[in-house]
């Protein structure tokens, strides 16, 4: 701990004497801590003094200590891909399956970037990264030539494990995620995404996109580029849009004239997604992109996410578009829809200009193109809509003023 400052559902201990820090850490990581904490306190968060309650046994836990740690407190790690320590290796985690995709399509964790942090220094490039995806869109079927999410998958793992590779090993991962004699094809197509939501509590970085059909079109997409700056978003986009899903139908359109068995299933149901993928693109409401903390002249104007903003604000579109033909309620065009709403959030905003934040001006909860009320109220609402029209003629006006 350097002095930062940090969230109040934290407690930071500072030894008095640093040679401490061993039977400290020791008490701290213990199970007896933990149930002496929760004696005390059953909420969420845990409040300081309740910590400063428990009594500590010094003698003890250094006793404990030194068994534990004869050589000294280890570097800090963790094999746990949410967090922030986590060197990137799909061999040293605790979910390999998922950290392999999300080098395939480029992702990289803090250490791997150039951040650093006491004893956990950056990490140098390693051999994965020259197996990563160019542009952050790795298609499940094989498409222009390239080989299909599998194989590719298969090559980033074999590449992992080096000379320990062999099929048991393939088989182990796979039994690991729930698809014991199954294929890497069925899990990226079927588990991934699901598992995927799960794991990063339903703010994923890897999207599955596709058609609503399992023979049908399906591409991973690294969420970092999808919404990258200066443009990067909207060429990712139509990366998707006009080269690989567009590549998937002039396919389908040849096989539908050679009469191949689910050609005319397959083309109609991939038209329908580029369809819905040129909507998001467009942002017209319901699809388009909505930041309640931004002003209504700064509000995205077509597929232009801030990866600032986060996944809530900007998958909205994508959860927002259906594939042809779902029966569900909730069904979009990504593989499993994560748990994500845009309830109005807790508390209230201090009062704001009415042309800049209109919907804090009792927004009644439906209206598109909310210019706001006589009175206001602070809502913190998050599912407003506004037109391409309305967002261009404010930003007409503020630029004029």
């Amino acid at each position: 701990y350097n002095g930062e400052k940090y969230e109040k559902a934290l407690t930071v201990l500072i030894p008095k004497n640093p040679e401490h820090l061993p039977a400290i850490w020791a008490c701290c990581t213990s199970s007896d801590f933990n149930e002496r904490v929760r004696k005390l306190d059953q909420k969420v968060i845990v409040a300081n003094a309740t910590v400063a309650k428990i009594p500590f046994d010094l003698a003890h836990w250094q006793e404990v200590a030194r068994k534990k740690y004869p050589a000294g407190l280890p570097s800090p790690s963790s094999s746990d891909p949410t967090q922030w320590l986590f060197d990137g290796q799909p061999r040293s985690s605790s979910e390999p399956l998922q950290v392999a995709v999300a080098r395939l399509l480029g992702y990289c964790w803090p250490r791997q970037t150039g951040s650093s942090f006491l004893d956990c220094p950056a990490i140098q490039p390693d051999s994965l990264g020259s197996l990563a995806d160019d542009d952050g869109v790795v298609c499940l079927s094989s498409i222009n030539g390239l080989p299909p999410g599998d194989e590719q998958l298969r090559d980033l793992l074999k590449t992992a494990w080096g000379t320990d590779w062999n099929s048991t090993v393939l088989e182990d991962l796979l039994a690991r995620v729930g698809y014991a004699g199954k294929t890497l094809d069925d899990w990226l197509r079927d588990g991934f995404f699901e598992q995927h939501c799960g794991l990063f509590q339903s703010r994923p970085f890897i999207w599955h996109v596709w058609d609503g059909r399992r023979d049908g079109f399906g591409a991973l997409v690294n969420y970092h580029r999808l919404s990258a700056s200066d443009g990067g978003g909207q060429r990712t986009l139509d990366k998707l849009i006009y080269t690989y899903l567009g590549a998937w139908i002039e396919r389908q359109q040849l096989d539908q004239e050679n009469q191949v068995d689910g050609a005319e299933g397959r083309l109609v149901a991939a038209q329908h997604l580029k369809a819905e993928l040129e909507r998001i693109r467009m942002g017209e409401p319901p699809f388009d992109i909505f930041v309640r903390w931004k002003v209504l002249s700064d509000q995205p104007v077509g597929w232009d996410p801030d990866i600032n903003d986060g996944v809530r604000m900007n998958i909205r579109p994508f959860m927002t578009a259906r594939p042809l033909g779902a029966k569900a309620k909730n069904a979009c065009v990504l593989r499993t829809t994560p748990n994500i709403r845009w309830d109005k959030d807790r508390g209230r905003d201090p009062e704001r200009p009415k042309s800049e934040f209109p919907w804090l001006w009792k927004w009644d909860g439906s209206a598109v193109d909310f210019l706001g009320n006589e009175k206001f109220d602070g809502a913190r609402w998050n599912d407003l809509h506004y037109s391409l029209s309305v967002k261009r003629a404010v930003r007409k006006e503020k630029d004029a003023a």
